[in-house]
């Protein structure tokens, strides 16, 4: 059984940082492109940011480049996301997703991912 675990949010000010992680059992992590995702309140999830399986290739939503990091650890089947430089638009529950490879879905769609984690809570004040 595959299973995400996220961890790493909490509260911090507007212009701090995090890094979130997202620890990952159940599947050959390394085989596998991962991606950050957030939803805010009354809002639908959207994509963050997204990493291929060795980590060479990432791609980020607009309103996070610059900003934000996402890397991996395949030794330690766990990807990353460093956020700097926090908003506090970024209010969000983050999730980690495994993408599926046989989907035809964008990158960015969250029906192209078939396990998430259970998502972590991160909250920025202004």
């Amino acid at each position: 059984q595959v299973q995400l675990v996220e961890s790493g949010g909490g509260l911090v000010q507007a212009g701090g940082s995090l890094r979130l992680s997202c620890a990952a059992s159940g599947r050959t992590f390394s085989s596998y492109a991962m991606s950050w995702f957030r939803q805010a309140p009354g809002k639908e999830r959207e994509f963050v940011a997204r990493i291929n399986w060795s980590g060479g290739s990432t791609y980020y939503a607009d309103s996070v480049k610059g900003r934000f990091s996402i890397s991996r650890d395949n030794a330690e089947n766990t990807v990353y996301l460093r956020m700097n430089s926090l908003k506090p638009e970024d209010t969000a529950v983050y999730y980690c997703a495994s993408r599926n490879k046989l989907t035809t879905a964008p990158m960015t769609s969250a029906y192209g991912y078939d396990y998430w984690g259970q998502g972590t809570q991160v909250t920025v004040s202004s």
